[in-house]
C-alpha cells in the first residue's frame, strides 16, 4: 500500500513539475508578448500621422518627436525602475524642476539680471550639482520609507508638494533665462546630426536594459518587486538596493532638468508640473506593473513613443492639446484593462 501512495506521488509529482515549467515558459512568453505589443500601435500611428500630413515622416518632425520625447524619457525610466523594484516615486516630477534651479542659484552671479543667485560654485559645478540634488532627493526619500518605515506614498506626494514649493520660492516664482553654458549645450547640441539628448538618452535606456537583464543587482529588481521576503531570504540586501534604485531616479530626473532647461533656454517656476501623470501613463501603457516585479524597459520606452506620436498626429490633424490631458488618463485606463486580462491572474 505504502509502495503504490509513493508510486502515486511520484508520478504526480513528475506530472507537476512540466506543468510548472509550461507555466513558467508561458508566462515568460506572454511578457516577452507585452513588451513588443505597443510596436503595432506606432505603427498605425505612423500611418495615420502620414495620412493626416505628409510631413509627418520627415526628418525634421521625427527628430523632433524624439527630441520632445527624452525628458519624459528619462522620468520613465527613473519610474520603470523604482516599480519594478515595487515603489513609486511621485516626486520625480518636481525633482526636474528643482533640482536645475538650485544649481542655478548656486553658481549664478549674486547681482545682475532678473534672477538673483549667490555665486558660490563656478558655472562649471553647475551639472554636478544639480546632480547631487537629485541624488539627494532620492536618498531622503529612501531614508523616510525605508528606515523610518513611512508610506512611500504619502512621503513622495510629500516631497513633491514641498519641492514645487521650494522651486517657486527660489526662482521667485518667474523664469531663469540665465542658464550655464554646460546646460545649453547638452540641451541643444547635435551628434551626428542628431540631438545629443537622444544619443544620451538611448544609452542610459541601453545601460538599464542591459543592467535589468544580465546583472544579477538588475536581475534582483524584478525578486525584490516580486516578493521582497523571498528576495530576503535568498540573500538579496532588500533595502539597499531599493534606496540605491530611489537615488538612481533622483539623479535621472534631475538629469532630464539638466536637458529640458538647456534645450528650452530657461527654467520655468512650474517646470515639471503635471509630468506624473504623463510618466505612469507611458509606464503602464508600455506593461510595467504597478505592483512590482514585472515589466521591461524597453516596453516603457515604447509607450513614451506612443504618447509622443498620439501628441505629434493631434497636432497635424489640428486637435487642440487642451484634449492631451484627457487622452493620456484615458489611456492609462484601458492600459490598465488589458494588462489585468492579459496578466491572467484571477479576480479575489
Amino acid at each position: 500500500m505504502s509502495a503504490t501512495t509513493d508510486a502515486t506521488e511520484a508520478a504526480g509529482t513528475a506530472q507537476a513539475v512540466p506543468a510548472a515549467s509550461g507555466t513558467a515558459r508561458r508566462r515568460a512568453d506572454l511578457s516577452r508578448l507585452r513588451e513588443l505589443s505597443l510596436l503595432p500601435a506606432i505603427l498605425v500611428l505612423g500611418l495615420i500621422g502620414f495620412i493626416v500630413s505628409p510631413a509627418f515622416l520627415t526628418s525634421d518632425n521625427l527628430i523632433g518627436v524624439a527630441q520632445q520625447s527624452t525628458e519624459l524619457s528619462l522620468l520613465v525610466l527613473a519610474e520603470a525602475l523604482i516599480l519594478i523594484v515595487g515603489r513609486m516615486d511621485l516626486s520625480l516630477e518636481s525633482t526636474i524642476g528643482v533640482a536645475p534651479v538650485i544649481a542655478v542659484w548656486l553658481v549664478l552671479p549674486g547681482s545682475g539680471g532678473r534672477f538673483t543667485g549667490l555665486g558660490l560654485f563656478p558655472e562649471s559645478a553647475a551639472i554636478p550639482l544639480c546632480l547631487a540634488v537629485g541624488a539627494l532627493i532620492g536618498a531622503v526619500n529612501g531614508f523616510l520609507i525605508l528606515k523610518l518605515r513611512l508610506n512611500g506614498f504619502i512621503v513622495t506626494l510629500g516631497a513633491l508638494t514641498m519641492l514645487r514649493g521650494l522651486q517657486i520660492a527660489i526662482s521667485e516664482g518667474q523664469s531663469i533665462v540665465e542658464m550655464p553654458a554646460s546646460f545649453s549645450y547638452l540641451g541643444r547640441a547635435a551628434w551626428l546630426g542628431v540631438p545629443a539628448a537622444i544619443w544620451i538618452c538611448a544609452l542610459l535606456f541601453a545601460i538599464g536594459g542591459s543592467a535589468l537583464a544580465w546583472l544579477r543587482h538588475g536581475r534582483a529588481l524584478y525578486a525584490i518587486g516580486g516578493n521582497p521576503e523571498a528576495a530576503r531570504t535568498a540573500g538579496i540586501r532588500v533595502d539597499r538596493i531599493t534606496w540605491i534604485v530611489l537615488i538612481i531616479g533622483g539623479l535621472l530626473a534631475a538629469f532630464a532638468g539638466v536637458l529640458y532647461s538647456g534645450h528650452y533656454g530657461s527654467i520655468s517656476a512650474d517646470q515639471g508640473s503635471g509630468w506624473i501623470f504623463q510618466v505612469f501613463a507611458a509606464t503602464v501603457i508600455g506593461g510595467v506593473s504597478l505592483n512590482g516585479g514585472r515589466g521591461t524597459l524597453f516596453g516603457a520606452l515604447t509607450g513614451v513613443l506612443t504618447l509622443q506620436l498620439v501628441v505629434n498626429v493631434m497636432t497635424l490633424a489640428g486637435v487642440p492639446p487642451l484634449w492631451n490631458q484627457f487622452l493620456n488618463g484615458a489611456i492609462i485606463i484601458v492600459a490598465l484593462i488589458i494588462s489585468r486580462f492579459a496578466s491572467g491572474e484571477k479576480q479575489e
